[in-house]
C-alpha cells in the first residue's frame, strides 16, 4: 500500500493530514500529543496526555498501531523503508529482478524468501542466528534456486547512500541491492494497562497484539481497537474499514445505552 500511494504521488504524511481534515470536517477535535495512560471513570474513560492534559469519553477506540522492533544490526535502521524492507506487497516491485537478501529472524522467515522470490531470480537468505531452514525447507529453496547463506550477520553495507551488501561475521560481503528483514511486530498498548488491556504473543509467532471480537471489542468493557494494534498485517485499506466497523459498532452501544436511560428516565417519571 505504501508502494502504491508513492506511486500516485501521495506521501504517507499527506494521506494522514487528509483524514484528519476529514474528521474535524465531521466536528472532531484533533489533539497533538502523546497518551501517557487511560483509566476508567464513573461510567466513562479519562484519558491522561504525557502533558498532564486529559480528557474525557464514554467509550474508547485505540488505534495507535504498532512498533517495528529490528535486529540490532548496525546500518539496519537507518535502511529501514529504503532498502532494508520486509512486505513484498508494499514495498517488493521496487526492488524486482534486483539482488535480493532475506534475514532469517523468526517463523516467517522462510516464506518471506519464497515470496521475493518471485520478483528476482536473485534471492539470498542468510540463517543470521537460526537453525536455518529444515529438510523440507531446503529442498524447496534448492528447488527454487534460493541461495543459503549460514553464519551471523554483523552490519550493512553501504556506498553513495545505497545498500551494496550484507558483512558476515567472517568479515565475509554478500552483495545485495535490497534486504528483507521482518521485524518484531509489537502492538503500541502500555498506555492500556490500567484498563486490565496488555499486548500478547499473536498466534503466528511474529510479535504482539490487542485481541479483539470481529468488531473490534476487547475484553476491556467499552474498549475497542482498529487497525495494526489488533491486526497486525493490515495495511492501510483493511485498518481503515476496521476502524469504520470498530465505529458503527461504538455508535451501536451507545444508542443502546442512551435508549436504556431513556427508558428508565420514562418509567420513572410515570411512576411518580
Amino acid at each position: 500500500m505504501h508502494g502504491l500511494l508513492a506511486r500516485e504521488g501521495m506521501a504517507p504524511t499527506e494521506l494522514l493530514e487528509r483524514g484528519r481534515a476529514e474528521v474535524r470536517g465531521y466536528g472532531g477535535h484533533v489533539v497533538n500529543g502523546e497518551v501517557a495512560d487511560a483509566a476508567r471513570e464513573g461510567d466513562g474513560f479519562t484519558v491522561t496526555l504525557v502533558d498532564g492534559k486529559s480528557v474525557r469519553a464514554r467509550r474508547l477506540l485505540v488505534t495507535t498501531g504498532l512498533v517495528d522492533l529490528l535486529p540490532e544490526i548496525p546500518g539496519l535502521r537507518e535502511r529501514w523503508g529504503r532498502d532494508v524492507l520486509h512486505c513484498p506487497y508494499c514495498h517488493g516491485w521496487e526492488v524486482r529482478d534486483q539482488a535480493i537478501g532475506v534475514l532469517a529472524t523468526g517463523p516467517m522467515s522462510v516464506h518471506q524468501a519464497l515470496l521475493f522470490r518471485q520478483l528476482s531470480g536473485d534471492v539470498t537468505y542468510f540463517t543470521h542466528h537460526s537453525a536455518g531452514p529444515d529438510t523440507e525447507q531446503a529442498e524447496q529453496f534448492a528447488a527454487r534456486g534460493i541461495r543459503v547463506v549460514t553464519g551471523a550477520v554483523t552490519a550493512v553495507e553501504v556506498a553513495d547512500d545505497r545498500l551494496v551488501g550484507v558483512r558476515l561475521a567472517d568479515g565475509t560481503v554478500v552483495r545485495r541491492d535490497a534486504l528483507s528483514v521482518a521485524p518484531r511486530l509489537v502492538a503500541r498498548a502500555g498506555f492500556l494497562a490500567g484498563l486490565g488491556l496488555r499486548s500478547v504473543d499473536h498466534p503466528s509467532g511474529v510479535g504482539e497484539y490487542v485481541p479483539a471480537d470481529p468488531f473490534g471489542r476487547t475484553e476491556a468493557a467499552g474498549v475497542w481497537v482498529a487497525g495494526n494494534v489488533s491486526d497486525l498485517a493490515a495495511q492501510v485499506g483493511a485498518a481503515a474499514a476496521g476502524g469504520a466497523v470498530a465505529a458503527a459498532a461504538i455508535n451501536t452501544d451507545l444508542i443502546a445505552e442512551d435508549t436504556r436511560q431513556a427508558v428508565a428516565a420514562l418509567r420513572s417519571a410515570e411512576s411518580r
